[in-house]
């Protein structure tokens, strides 16, 4: 590991609680004409941070985020790299040790940035982990988030039928699943159930405006029209009715969604909130570089690419110069994939990877080292994923509380 951080995690005695905001969610909820979105327990604003790694989301956007009374997200993927300390220990590793120690260090640095987040939002909103399926330490991060106590545990990037058996002896935490159509609740909540749990909310993306690893099988699926909100909200409305699940599950939708209008519109088709991913990742208390936030804030919709993800998952990013090469090198990058034997970075952080496996058709580069290099906003090697759809203040770099007053404000206003 020769990258080197560039945001540095405060002590705690630095990390100080967000001003209260004038007004409480219930009163600015009033303003906005919004139904509020019911979750665990909780009356909470219906807007929703995506979690983002590597490093995107952390303690000080998820934190800002909840201390406003939304959801605030947290990624749980690789967040030593937020940690100096940590980065030094994991550097120079080799063979198992070097997996080990970095999960560990992983491990570490999650609960650190799970505590930093909760002095930032104190009991206000609602704070969750975002841990991707695809992940070989899977497991291990979802039990480290509940053992620190966190509200909700949000899982992407495949199915996570086992996420019920994981969370057991914590029943008051949200679980809450990713998915894109009607056939993938239907199956997952039908697995659960037979676990005596249901999903305590379902996030509905749609991947044909995501950004980052999208809910289809394959890159020219990603605009089916069965991801379509005006199609998937009815349909999973009704299968949940039928199952006696009716009211019981509140549907978050995600995707190219950037207006307090288009909050309005989700909630009319049944939606109980809107997640926003890009919209948060450019905001001043995102966890990653400026020059992060400028790459994605100065890209339009013509500057995006969809391509297949060394995960095998098809994504959603910027056309940086690094992605440009990569792509017109595919052919010839496929043409000769074969099984490695072993992780170049000795970390094995997904639990397939198209590298180091050789799975022809999944992507053939290093993840973790190409979204560090977006973190530190370094635009030649860097992997910056971003959603399509234009951002609600431009090019402009705003705080997460106007970001969220202009999510609550009709436009007329």
């Amino acid at each position: 590991m020769t990258e080197t951080p560039t945001a540095v995690l405060p002590p705690p005695a630095a990390v100080t609680a967000a001003p209260l905001p004038s007004g409480s969610p219930a009163e600015r909820l009033r303003n906005s004409g919004l139904a509020p979105l019911k979750l665990a327990g909780r009356i909470l604003l219906p807007i929703v941070q995506g979690g983002m790694g590597v490093g995107v989301s952390a303690h000080r956007l998820a934190g800002h985020v909840a201390a406003l009374g939304a959801v605030g997200t947290l990624s749980s993927v690789d967040l030593r790299r937020l940690h100096p300390d940590l980065m030094e220990r994991t550097r120079g590793l080799s063979g198992e040790r070097a997996k080990t120690d970095i999960n560990a260090s992983n491990l570490e640095a999650l609960s650190r940035e799970i505590r930093a987040a909760r002095q930032i939002a104190g009991t206000r909103g609602l704070l969750a982990v975002n841990v991707m399926r695809a992940v070989s330490d899977y497991a291990a991060q979802v039990r480290c988030a509940l053992e620190c106590g966190i509200d909700a545990v949000v899982v992407g990037a495949g199915l996570p039928l086992d996420l019920p058996d994981l969370a057991r002896e914590h029943p008051s935490a949200a679980l809450i699943p990713i998915l894109s159509d009607a056939r993938g609740v239907q199956l997952l909540v039908r697995k659960w159930e037979r676990k005596q749990r249901v999903p305590d909310a379902i996030v509905l993306e749609h991947p044909g405006w995501a950004g980052g690893h999208l809910g289809a099988a394959k890159v020219a699926d990603v605009s089916n029209e069965r991801f379509d909100f005006e199609r998937v909200l009815p349909e999973t409305l009704a299968w949940l009715r039928s199952a006696g699940l009716e009211g019981r599950v509140p549907l978050i939708v995600a995707g190219g969604l950037r207006t307090h209008d288009d909050i309005r519109r989700m909630q009319s088709l049944g939606a109980a909130a809107v997640q926003f991913g890009t919209a948060f990742a450019v905001t001043e208390e995102c966890d990653a570089s400026d020059a992060f936030k400028h790459v994605l804030a100065d890209a339009g919709d013509d500057d995006l690419v969809e391509f297949t993800s060394v995960a095998g998952l098809p994504a959603r990013a910027v056309r940086t110069p690094w992605l440009q090469k990569y792509l017109a090198v595919l052919a010839r990058t496929q043409a000769v994939v074969h099984q490695r034997s072993r992780c170049a970075k000795h970390f094995d952080c997904l639990a397939q990877c198209g590298l180091r496996d050789g799975l022809v058709g999944w992507g053939q580069f290093c993840i973790d080292h190409q979204l560090a290099a977006a973190l530190r906003g370094d635009l030649k090697t860097g992997l910056f994923f971003r959603g399509r759809g234009a951002l609600p203040f431009g090019q402009r770099i705003v705080s997460v509380r106007t970001l969220i007053d202009y999510l609550l404000t009709p436009l007329a206003a």
